[in-house]
């Protein structure tokens, strides 16, 4: 079992900060466990971050669990955690029993769901069968089209009544933690305060429990971002210029140096091998 579960994320609300990091791949997750982080999130964004989706609607199970399955691997310190993708979880709560077990047999800790109130049923029947839940209000992508594009939540009584219901049910169903995207700042805190789970913020302000970023919008992989982002490092440019600087020393016949090759000491030897193979090759017949 690895040291992050979803009870220590429980009893770290109001004591420390809880940090999450997308990562679809093993070495990004490799990089992130020994970096510290406390949850390592295969999120669907992958869909639009990896196989360049323009949403996250056409990922699928299959997706998840291959690349669930590569950052378990890689992760021995935090908590894995996966997204179920879009209707993978809607049509019926026995479907939804399959797919979240195909998520922990590939190695997740926990598994996400988009969504509160009205999946009080599945998230617990998902708890007593022993596959812990994360849940997700506010801004929940895999809706934006009901919800009328990706945009700020909590800016009206209806939504703010919406987001706290459905964190307060989630809560009620046993999960262990909410995802608050894009909402208010004084609207999370406000969710913050008035239920017992973590709650983990993504735009959504300084008052939460933690925080969760995308791997490549934070190291800046991608030249656009979501507002609410903080790049903590240009990679895009480095690797850009890494890039380029090799073209160039393959172009101009600079690399590779001789210590990035290995040769024969003795050339006579050298010579004498190089006739032999040549010999033993014009004996051998032709296949017809």
């Amino acid at each position: 079992m690895r040291e992050i579960t979803p009870r220590k994320i429980m009893e770290m609300k109001g004591k420390e900060k809880i940090v999450m990091v997308t990562a679809y791949d093993y070495p990004s997750a490799l990089i992130a466990d020994k970096a510290g982080i406390d949850i390592i999130f295969v999120g669907d964004s992958l869909g639009m971050v990896v196989y360049g989706e323009q949403n996250t609607l056409n990922v699928s199970i299959e997706q998840m669990v291959y690349h669930t399955r590569a950052v378990a691997k890689a992760v021995k310190r935090g908590m894995v955690l996966a997204d179920m993708p879009f209707m993978s979880y809607e049509v019926s709560i026995e479907e939804a029993l399959r797919n979240a077990a195909k998520l922990i047999q590939a190695g997740a800790d926990a598994v996400k769901i988009e969504g509160g109130y009205d999946y009080i049923k599945l998230v617990r029947k998902l708890v007593r069968v022993g596959i812990p839940v994360m849940g997700h209000t506010g801004l929940t992508p895999q809706r934006y089209l009901r919800l009328g594009g990706y945009r700020l939540m909590g800016e009206t009584e209806d939504e703010i009544e919406e987001i706290l219901r459905d964190a307060k049910a989630l809560e009620k169903a046993g999960a262990f933690a909410v995802v608050l995207e894009f909402v208010l700042a004084d609207v999370a805190k406000l969710v913050t305060e008035e239920v017992k789970i973590p709650t983990i913020g993504i735009g959504s302000g300084p008052y939460v429990d933690g925080q969760v970023l995308v791997w490549h919008d934070l190291l800046g992989i991608y030249e656009n971002v979501p507002p609410f982002v903080k790049k903590y490092a240009d990679l895009r440019s480095m690797i850009q210029l890494a890039l380029e600087e090799y073209k160039n020393e393959v172009k101009e016949g600079k690399f590779p140096e001789p210590k990035h090759y290995w040769e024969f000491l003795d050339k006579e030897d050298l010579e004498k091998k190089k006739r032999k193979a040549i010999e033993r090759l014009l004996e051998e017949p032709v296949d017809e």
